[in-house]
Order: structure tokens, then C-alpha cells, then sequence
């Protein structure tokens, strides 16, 4: 780490400072850590919950539970996530240690064999949500050409292969999370466009059109499935599996800072969201798509704009979501952040280009976005957020806990727990019809 602070008192094998109470150790990093404001470790959650993906919110959570089952679940959805997400917060300094990974947290609390398993559920969310944007960026661009020319001589995956060589070139330029900075604004700029064109636009179509359906659309076994991958949608709207990650480049006092950023993603944050959800439903019914830009009427600079907006936004989101991955690897292998030097220049076009390929290649054969959703909640948002929080702070916490306490972190762990196997068994199912219907690399 580069960056000196006046409270450092040792700095060998790793950082040490003191918050007036405890001293606290902080293991190496080659990222910055410990040098941004709650605001904008708050902007990072935000971004987070409004990138595109919100476009697609309306047709993968409110088609499945209709009104009634949407409303109540993206509210009990908003108080759970930031409930969990607050006891992650709480460890990140637990054992006089700074646990800038979620990893190192779960292996410091359970062992080894939880680290390694913690670091490939975590792998697996992030690469699952770095697909999704990649999807989502395609998606833009390919809409953006719709609005030009309907044919079928471009198809999606060639747009998806563009948007991720340009995620590539950006991953290359960026060094790490706290780099970000001016690029925040820029992404919270292109989300409010996108969400206030969509909003906009949506209510237009609705006050002019025809009474809507608001069914539940599906056989009785069908919407079983819906409404279980539904749940896991839920979940992975509001989490980022990443939150002690985010945490680390929060200045101390790093607890308190921290839940001001998630006071402020799970207040003002989540009106955009839920604004461009429910009007995007109310304005189409089941009709709603898993990209309302796709469904809206309008001016063709407006929503072509708009669509600018989403693929650049998703760019920018996708680098949040990719930075524990390279992380581990910059500090592996010793690459700081200048890319003048031709080692780190190249180690970054290797690596995080590589990556990139890969999740791009997989945006493409499989571009089913409404079920990525839900599987990647069902297998890694419910155990990361939700299981293994309480779980964790059932650990840490259980000299201090009442058997009430107890008894009711116990309850979450078995609840979410058979949530996210009856969820990842229903996106499952969904990805497996899909896949039946549409062939690989699939012009969606």
C-alpha cells in the first residue's frame, strides 16, 4: 500500500493503525485501501443497485409475483439486505484485524477450508454479475441498432463481443476500486438518464394504453418455479457479494463510515429502483421485458441516448464487480498501478483481458439474462449475503448474544438456506427451457 497515514505504527508484515481504541491490522494490498469518504464508498452500493439491471427488474421480479407479491418483496427485500449487509459491516475490524476480503473474514472466523470455499462462492457471484453486464451492455448496443436499421444481419452476440472488448480496454486503464472516483459520477449521471428516460416514457405508453394484464402468466407448476426464481432476483438486486472489499477503502473509522453508505444505498439508493420497476410494470403488465428500453415508445435521440447511457453505465458497473478478482492477482503478483511500465501494462492485458474473454464468451452462448439472475442469487448471493452472515456473526458474536439472538440468526441461516436450493433448482429449470427454445449464441 502506498498511501501513509499519520496513525500507522508498524508497517511490517502489514499495516497496523490505531482507531483511538484498538490497534487494528490491515493485511497487504497492491490497491489502495483506507482513503475514500462513506459518500463515496455509498456511491459504489448505489451504482451498484442501479445499473442497468434495473431495466430488467420489472419482467424477471414483478411478471412472476404480480402487485401484490412484488410490492411486499422488494420492500422485505430492501430490510433484509441492508440488515445482512450490517452485519457484515460490523466484523470487518473483529479480532483486532481489518478484513479487507470477504475471504479473509469467513477463514479468519471459520479456518481454511470456509476461505477457500468463500473465495469460489464469491468468484462465482461476481463472474455470474460481470456476465449480466456484459449481457446488458449487448443488450444497449443492440437496441441502439434496432432504432436504425430492423434487421437480422447484426445479431446479439456481436454486440456482446463489443461491449466486452470494451470492458476489456476499461478494466486495462482503471488500476483499482478507489480509482473510480470522477467515474462514480459519471455512472450515477448515465443510470438517472436511463432510469428517468425509462420512467418517463413508460408512464407515457401507460396513460395511453389499453387496461393491462397483470396476471401471473405460466401453468400452476410454472409459476412455482417463477416465483422461487423470482425470490433469488430479489435478493441479487440489492447485494454485491462484496462488501468487505467496498469496506476496505472506507477511512476509519470504518464501521460507522460504512453504515452511512449503506444508510444512504438503502434510502435515497433504492428510489430510482423502484420507481423505473413498478412504473415499467404498471405501463406494460406481463408484458414487461427483461430490458424496458426494449419495451418503451418515444423519440429516437431519447432513447437512443438512454441506451448509451446503459451500455456505458454497465462498463463502468462491471469494473466494480471485477476489482476483488484483480486485486488477488495485482497483489500476487506485485503490479501497481502505473501502466507505463511495460510488465504491469502487459500483466493487465493478460489477465484482466483474459478474464473479460471469458465472461464475454459465456455472455454470448448463454444470453438468458432473467435467469442468470436468478441463479446467481440462488448459488452464491443467498449463501454470501444471507447464510453466511448470520452464520459468521452467529460465530463471532456468540458470547455476547442472547438465546432470543441466537435463535433468531439460526432461524435466517435455515430459511435462506432452503431458499437458495429451492431457487438455484428453479433457475435451473429455466435456464434448461431457454436453452431448448433458443440454440447457442442466441440472437435474444
Amino acid at each position: 500500500m502506498d498511501v501513509e497515514r499519520d496513525d500507522i505504527i508498524s508497517a511490517s508484515p502489514s499495516k497496523i493503525y490505531n482507531d483511538g481504541h484498538l490497534a487494528i491490522e490491515i493485511p497487504e494490498t497492491a490497491h489502495q485501501i483506507s482513503t475514500d469518504s462513506w459518500f463515496q464508498a455509498g456511491f459504489v452500493l448505489t451504482t451498484g443497485i442501479n445499473s442497468a439491471y434495473v431495466l430488467g427488474y420489472s419482467g424477471a421480479v414483478m411478471v412472476p409475483l404480480g402487485w401484490v407479491g412484488g410490492v411486499v418483496g422488494l420492500i422485505l427485500a430492501t430490510v433484509i439486505s441492508l440488515y445482512a449487509n450490517a452485519l457484515i459491516a460490523e466484523l470487518h475490524e473483529f479480532g483486532g484485524k481489518r478484513h479487507i476480503r470477504y475471504r479473509d473474514l469467513a477463514g479468519f472466523v471459520y479456518g481454511p477450508k470456509v476461505y477457500s470455499l468463500t473465495w469460489m462462492l464469491q468468484y462465482v457471484n461476481l463472474f455470474m454479475i460481470n456476465i449480466g453486464f456484459i449481457m446488458l451492455a449487448g443488450q444497449a448496443l443492440k437496441a441502439i441498432y434496432i432504432i436504425f436499421r430492423d434487421d437480422s444481419v447484426m445479431k446479439l452476440p456481436y454486440f456482446i463481443a463489443f461491449a466486452g472488448f470494451s470492458c476489456g480496454l476499461f478494466a486495462i486503464c482503471i488500476p483499482h476500486l478507489s480509482a473510480l472516483r470522477i467515474w462514480l459520477g459519471f455512472s450515477t449521471f448515465f443510470s438517472l438518464v436511463y432510469i428517468i428516460v425509462a420512467v418517463a416514457l413508460s408512464l407515457r405508453d401507460g396513460i395511453q394504453a389499453p387496461p393491462r394484464d397483470y396476471s401471473i402468466p405460466g401453468t400452476h407448476a410454472s409459476k412455482i418455479f417463477m416465483t422461487i426464481g423470482a425470490s433469488a432476483s430479489l435478493v441479487f438486486a440489492f447485494n454485491t457479494g462484496m462488501l468487505p472489499e467496498i469496506q476496505a477503502t472506507v477511512r476509519p473509522p470504518v464501521v460507522s463510515n460504512m453504515m452511512k453508505g449503506l444508510y444512504f444505498q438503502f434510502s435515497v439508493g433504492v428510489l430510482p429502483l423502484y420507481a423505473v420497476v413498478f412504473v415499467g410494470y404498471w405501463a406494460y403488465g406481463n408484458g414487461a421485458s427483461y430490458y424496458l428500453l426494449n419495451s418503451v415508445s418515444g423519440p429516437v435521440w431519447l432513447k437512443t441516448f438512454a441506451n448509451i447511457c446503459a451500455f456505458l453505465q454497465s462498463v463502468i458497473a462491471l469494473h466494480i464487480f471485477a476489482s476483488p478478482m484483480y486485486e488477488y492477482m495485482d497483489t500476487k503478483y506485485g503490479i501497481q498501478e502505473s501502466i507505463s511500465v511495460i510488465k504491469n501494462l502487459s500483466f493487465r492485458f493478460l489477465v484482466r483481458g483474459g478474464y473479460i474473454a471469458m465472461t464475454t464468451f459465456v455472455a454470448a452462448a448463454l444470453p438468458f439474462l432473467g435467469d442468470f439472475m436468478s441463479l446467481t442469487g440462488a448459488i452464491s448471493t443467498f449463501p454470501l449475503t444471507f447464510i453466511l452472515a448470520n452464520h459468521m456473526y452467529l460465530v463471532a458474536k456468540k458470547k455476547k448474544l442472547t438465546s432470543l439472538q441466537k435463535a433468531w440468526h439460526w432461524l435466517n441461516v435455515c430459511f435462506f438456506t432452503i431458499m437458495a436450493v429451492a431457487a438455484a433448482i428453479a433457475a435451473l429449470r429455466l435456464i434448461a427451457v431457454h436453452s431448448k427454445t433458443y440454440l447457442i449464441f442466441a440472437d435474444m
